[in-house]
């Protein structure tokens, strides 16, 4: 499947994705992914984690806000979708940081997502090496977690994404990265969560995870452009970007610079 059919896949089947996620970017995450053609659902209740997760198309799984019950209805979520063979997509914001979720999220890896996305330094403290992150800012290039990426892709056979002013997509045989630019992401909350949320709807329209992430992270990028250029600072930005979500038409992903390293 080319970049621009997994997008159009994505419009086609709207596929439904179950964001267990932080409170700061619900709303967010939920509008994005209905600009961009899927449908959300977001609740955190143990005994309805479960249940939800195996009639979903694909679970998110962002720890940037974990309560003790949601971290519950985490695991609820994560044995009911490995059960059904829904994807799962791991987000471990502020990993590495913080202490509690730090150790949740190096547990629950084990239990195979299809895909972890996160910046640098997250990527780097959940394989394990030592990183420079801020709360939930990288202060570690992509190019210096790639390597914790390819190690994190063959223990758990997961893709790994890992995003920065250029993203890259890691498995344990391929290694591109995906040139746009996103910087205006960086200014509005929730810009790196919901593209979780995104890709998480990406893999459940396509036909593999690796292909489903690149085509994710360019279409998410390629709209990001657009919406730069059409806003005046953070907030008209956060406009346009839902706007682009839905108006990026996907054949102008063969713009976008894939780089195979």
């Amino acid at each position: 499947m080319t970049l621009p059919a997994v997008i159009h896949s994505l419009r086609h089947t709207s596929p439904l994705v179950f964001c267990l996620t932080n409170t700061v970017v619900a709303n967010f995450t939920a509008n994005a992914l209905l600009a961009a053609g899927a449908a959300p659902a977001m609740t955190n209740l143990p005994g309805e984690a479960g249940p939800f997760a195996k009639t979903a198309c694909a679970v998110l799984v962002n720890l940037g806000t974990p309560s003790t019950e949601q971290l519950a209805a985490m695991d609820e979520a994560i044995e009911a979708a490995n059960q059904a063979n829904t994807p799962w997509v791991l987000d471990p914001v502020a990993v590495g940081a913080l202490p509690v979720r730090t150790r949740y999220a190096q547990r629950i890896v084990s239990l195979r997502p299809a895909l972890i996305r996160g910046n640098a330094s997250e990527i780097m403290a959940l394989a394990g090496h030592q990183s420079a992150g801020r709360g939930v800012d990288s202060a570690d290039p992509v190019a210096a977690a790639i390597a914790a990426g390819r190690e994190l892709a063959e223990r758990h056979g997961a893709v790994v994404a890992i995003s920065g002013p250029a993203d890259a997509v890691v498995s344990a045989q391929r290694t591109v990265m995906v040139h746009t630019d996103g910087i205006e992401l960086t200014r509005v909350t929730g810009g790196g969560c919901a593209l979780g949320a995104f890709a998480a709807a990406a893999i459940a329209a396509g036909q593999d995870v690796f292909t489903s992430t690149v085509a994710a992270h360019a279409y998410y990028g390629r709209a990001a452009e657009r919406a730069a250029a059409l806003s005046l600072g953070p907030g008209s930005f956060a406009a346009q970007f839902l706007d682009a979500l839905a108006l990026t038409d996907p054949q102008e992903l063969g713009a976008v610079r894939i780089e195979e390293l």
